[in-house]
């Protein structure tokens, strides 16, 4: 299978309880004034400390908006769901990579009609190739 589960969603991912201590820690030390929030540039500081790049303007704005309306900012338990989804969506990715990679025999950086057939062989050697033909074929117009 191509993926964790049936489909191309990620899965439901729990932080281990020493990842989850070092999650609330990171919002504890980005809260510098003790609020019980973050604001904007707190959450910003927040995902550089943990995932090692500052968030753009987009996603900073869409986090933001999703922001309860009685408060000034992000409360511990939304940072932690943020941060859990965030965590999720890597761990997603790195699989897709780490499986196009297994595929990507040559180190190209893409997969050509053979490297696609041969990937389907050995994922799914039932699969007739009109089907693998139509889904690699569907790839190149995407």
């Amino acid at each position: 299978m191509f993926f964790s589960q049936a489909g191309a969603r990620p899965r439901m991912w729990e932080a281990s309880p020493s990842e989850h201590k070092k999650w609330v820690e990171v919002f504890k030390t980005c809260d510098e004034e003790n609020k019980g929030y973050l604001s904007r540039e707190d959450f910003k500081v927040a995902v550089v400390m943990l995932f090692g790049y500052k968030p753009s303007k987009i996603e900073a704005d869409a986090v933001m908006s999703s922001v309860d309306l009685n408060t000034s900012g992000i409360l511990l338990k939304e940072f932690l769901d943020i941060v859990r989804k965030k965590k999720e969506a890597q761990l997603y990715w790195n699989e897709i990579r780490h499986i196009f990679t297994a595929f990507d025999r040559h180190y190209r950086g893409y997969l050509t009609l053979e490297d696609f057939k041969k990937a389907f062989k050995q994922v799914a050697p039932k699969l007739s190739e009109r089907i693998i033909l139509e889904v690699f074929s569907a790839q190149e117009v995407q």
